[in-house]
């Protein structure tokens, strides 16, 4: 996303150097907070509706949802320099490393409802909404994402650089986050070889 290049090529140091550093968790956690406004849209169409009484399996079929939109937007943007499989195999370890996440976020709501029938005491609409984010969307989350993260980088995109090498993409800009002149980077490089951009927690 050359949006969000700009973003990172304006912002002032240090803070540059720590956000390229950790570009793929910022990333990561940009697609994760995408994801999770669409799983929350649909678990509460599913979870108040035709679903009411069968809130778990409201949030697994909105998890796995939300982890096919999250599997492109993670290959193509987070991860979109790393690689290291084939694409098949790629894609059966995204999804099955995902759907250990869907379990692990679903996990902290099936607790409470089957072990503690937290969701049993609840008096109001609005406690049954607040009850199921903070088990879904606050505790279900963190677990699940900071799994996914470790796992996705260990064994889905394992290869730094598996898509090949590629060049700082702040090269393209300047201090101020306006494109610079393409033969002015040709200059700079008279080998017409480019660092790899090592942006990676």
């Amino acid at each position: 996303m050359p949006v969000m290049d700009r973003v990172v090529a304006s912002i002032p140091q240090p803070f540059r150097d720590v956000a390229l550093r950790h570009s793929e968790l910022i990333k990561f956690a940009i697609v994760g907070a995408t994801t999770m406004v669409f799983d929350l849209t649909i678990f509460y169409s599913l979870s108040l509706t035709v679903l009411e009484s069968k809130p778990v399996v409201a949030k697994v079929l909105s998890g796995v949802l939300a982890t096919i939109l999250s599997y492109i937007l993670n290959r193509e943007w987070s991860f979109k320099n790393r690689g290291g499989r084939e694409r098949h195999h790629e894609a059966l370890l995204f999804f099955t490393i995902s759907g250990v996440g869907v379990l692990l976020a679903a996990a902290p709501l099936w607790i409470a409802n089957n072990v503690f029938d937290i969701r049993e005491g609840a008096t109001s609409l609005t406690a049954l909404v607040i009850i199921d984010f903070v088990l879904n969307y606050v505790i279900g989350n963190l677990l699940q994402m900071a799994f996914r993260f470790w796992a996705l980088r260990r064994f889905a995109f394992p290869d730094e650089n598996g898509r090949g090498v590629i060049a700082n993409p702040l090269d393209e800009f300047d201090q101020h986050g306006n494109p610079r002149d393409p033969d002015a980077l040709d200059d700079a490089d008279p080998d017409g070889q480019q660092a790899p951009f090592m942006g990676h927690s």
